[in-house]
């Protein structure tokens, strides 16, 4: 196996543990959060993948998916590009208010499916390329790849960890 395929193998699980967070859950419990403070799965669900199409559309030098379509209508939200979630108030994580579980599950598939695609084209090389500077040390391609990876697997698996306790409550 290479690189590409190994990358390929890991975002390719991600559709599955998206559907599985959020399939069938109303409005209002993809709105639910267990706290005043804490996250729901639709935030969840929504910021991993806002956080997807920012770093792969920035990768690809092309514009993002919330910005070209109309995806933030869905979620009740401006189209605002720099808006992934990245230090959410509460007030903004409840702002937050997909139409429905489907909403999440489309938005994550147009993404994944661009993500996929530009995996497919990946060399072993192009992963030590350069493509942030503004860290020390510079970020490559493969530790960027990494980094959305983990972030979006630790977020499935929170949104998963509160639907179970949704299934409890409800």
């Amino acid at each position: 196996m290479d690189v590409s395929d190994l990358l390929t193998e890991t975002y390719d699980r991600l559709p599955d543990l998206v559907r599985a967070a959020v399939d069938g859950l109303n409005p209002e419990q993809l709105h639910w959060a267990p706290g005043p403070d804490a996250n729901s799965i639709g935030w969840l669900v929504w910021h991993l993948t806002r956080v997807q199409d920012d770093h792969v559309a920035d990768l690809l030098d092309t514009e993002q998916l919330w910005v070209s379509g109309d995806w933030a209508g869905r979620f009740g939200l401006a189209a605002d590009p720099d808006d992934t979630g990245y230090n959410h108030s509460p007030e903004q994580v409840a702002a937050v208010r997909p139409e429905s579980a489907q909403a999440l599950i489309d938005y994550y598939e147009a993404v994944s499916s661009r993500t996929g695609s530009f995996l497919a084209s990946l060399r072993p090389a192009d992963l030590d390329r350069v493509v942030d500077e503004a860290w020390d040390p510079p970020v490559t391609l493969g530790v960027r790849l990494v980094s959305v990876a983990e972030d979006d697997l630790q977020h499935v698996g929170q949104a998963a960890y509160l639907r179970g306790l949704i299934e409890a409550d409800f």
